[in-house]
């Protein structure tokens, strides 16, 4: 069963809040925030989690928590398989994502957006390497781009949903891509492991990092040099010119901080954009850092868990001791997932203050809610994702969803689309066909 506590008064707060932020910061908050399309007469707001391991998605109602459906977004997994089994190289890494990535697992699912007339919803797709458009009244494929590399990854899209960055892991770039037409129109060069991306509020610059070779035992500051390039990168998101591309770890220790990765993970950016929250390979806590001088302010230093100390580095999940960061629209707190030691945040933005959400398997990632009041965490081990309010520091609720979820966006969906999902709390479940190797 899910727990739910509804609180009519603080919805509407928040509500409120939203406004005066958007009188405030008329070209930035909403977008940075949430980023979520915004609702039309026949859409609604939904929230999508990607169920990796599953290589589903279930669609879930931000307000009740209900699962609306669930949909398979490998419906060609066979042909996919036949295509790189006659491979040997995308075999071979399709066999070294799952052991060294996937956790024995194959990735069918990363990163979701949804189109803005609530239509479509596109998926990254890492152990396929590709990225695809799905009707969601159909559950169909109607376009796939196929990755230059073997894995495709994180992704972003433009705030008026004409652009889709996806991040190409092993080509170290980062693909532009029309999402109506469903064909390439530009591209970014990156470093090694393309990583996040995220637009500005007005759509003109892209915050983009990459964050190296997280997947070698190579993880004591001695050999730190092997991990590759990895560089935070602000672009022109019109030109796709990389304007400013910097070592966070090389600024870091020029400013005193030593012994800090380079590798930016998950990041948070205000609604005034001057700064970003950065979390870091390795690090329990994260980065405040200045987008207009390019030096860091303060570093947040996160409790780490008895099992986290005693956990070597070399066992770190991907080199995330933290993963997973959003900032709520009025950009007052922040929002943690302290991967290594599973436990969620709320932080005060000013104090650095804490309130600590135990009991969490792998929280692996965390979104707003399109109204700014909730921050959703995928406790990827629980198979769960946990509801927090941000104004109460409550925890509200625990949503049951499929196998490992990571990534999490809101999107919107048609209301007549509704009534023809498959997968509610009310029907059985039903998994993809697995690999046959």
């Amino acid at each position: 069963m899910i727990t739910a506590l509804r609180r009519t008064g603080t919805r509407l707060a928040a509500k409120l809040a939203m406004v005066a932020v958007v009188a405030v910061f008329p070209m930035a908050g909403i977008a940075t925030a949430s980023q979520a399309p915004p609702e039309r007469a026949e859409t609604r707001s939904v929230l999508f989690v990607g169920n990796n391991w599953d290589g589903t998605a279930d669609i879930i109602d931000p307000e009740d928590f209900t699962r609306l459906g669930r949909i398979n977004v490998i419906p060609d997994l066979k042909e996919r398989q036949r295509e790189i089994a006659t491979n040997p190289l995308a075999l071979g890494y399709y066999l070294a994502i799952r052991q060294l990535v996937g956790e024995g697992n194959d990735q069918y699912v990363d990163d979701m957006f949804t189109s803005h007339d609530g239509r479509y919803v596109y998926v990254s797709r890492p152990s396929l390497a590709d990225v695809v458009g799905i009707d969601l009244r159909t559950q169909e494929i109607v376009w796939r781009v196929p990755m230059e590399g073997y894995r495709s990854d994180h992704m972003a899209m433009s705030p008026d949903g004409t652009r889709l960055l996806v991040s190409d892991s092993t080509a170290r770039k980062v693909h532009v891509i029309d999402p109506v037409e469903g064909r390439k129109v530009g591209e970014f060069q990156s470093g090694d492991s393309p990583h996040e991306s995220n637009y500005s509020s007005d759509g003109k610059r892209i915050y983009h990092a990459s964050i190296g070779h997280v997947w070698t035992p190579a993880d004591q500051p001695a050999l730190d040099s092997t991990k590759g390039d990895r560089w935070f990168q602000i672009v022109d998101a019109e030109t796709n010119e990389v304007i400013k591309r910097l070592d966070i770890g090389e600024i870091l220790e020029e400013h005193g901080y030593e012994g800090y990765s380079a590798a930016v993970r998950p990041m948070a950016i205000p609604p005034d954009e001057k700064s970003a929250y950065m979390q870091l390979s390795f690090f329990h806590g994260f980065v405040e850092f200045d987008l207009e001088t390019l030096t860091p302010l303060r570093l947040a230093h996160l409790p780490v868990s008895e099992e986290a100390k005693n956990t070597p580095r070399e066992q770190y999940l991907l080199d995330s001791a933290h993963h997973g960061l959003a900032i709520n629209p009025e950009g007052t707190k922040l929002c943690v997932a302290g991967a290594m030691s599973n436990y969620a945040a709320i932080v005060d933005r000013e104090t650095f203050e804490y309130k600590l959400f135990p009991n969490m398997d792998k929280p692996y990632w965390a979104t707003n809610s399109a109204d700014g009041q909730y921050c959703f965490v995928s406790a990827s081990g629980d198979d769960s994702v946990v509801v927090l309010d941000y104004d109460t520091e409550q925890e509200i609720a625990r949503i049951p969803v499929g196998n490992h979820p990571q990534r999490m966006r809101m999107g919107v969906i048609r209301h007549d689309y509704v009534e023809h999902l498959s997968g509610s709390e009310q029907d059985s479940d039903s998994c993809p066909t697995k690999s046959p190797w």
